[in-house]
């Protein structure tokens, strides 16, 4: 099972971590792993890219548990709201998504949120 922690704080998403494997499948053929997979590095690639924010992650080759904090989400370290706004949003959504994944499999996904 694919477990995924949301970081929030203050109600603000900004970060997640990610750990397990869905084994929903043979690798290769598990498509909960790559959709986690893929929504993953898109969430990180627009975060770098598309909002031009730094974002700290770690993708652990051996067990593929992934931790990424995306602090330009929080007022303290952006002080450009419309960034926070869109970088925080970015995260909810992978969140929403993957709440909305649980319907069909959540034998394969553990999705939680806390608050630091």
């Amino acid at each position: 099972m694919v477990k995924i922690t949301f970081f929030k704080r203050d109600g603000v998403y900004y970060g997640f971590r990610e750990t397990g494997h869905a084994e929903f499948d043979d690798a290769g053929k598990d498509i909960v792993c790559a959709a986690v997979s893929a929504m993953t590095m898109l969430v990180i690639n627009a975060i770098e890219v598309s909002y031009a924010s730094d974002v700290e992650y770690s993708i652990d080759e051996d067990t593929a548990d992934v931790e990424v904090r995306a602090f330009g989400a929080l007022p303290d370290y952006q002080s450009d709201g419309s960034k926070q706004y869109a970088i925080s949003g970015l995260i909810q959504a992978y969140f929403l998504q993957l709440v909305d994944m649980l319907e069909d499999y959540e034998d394969y996904l553990d999705v939680s949120e806390v608050e630091e």
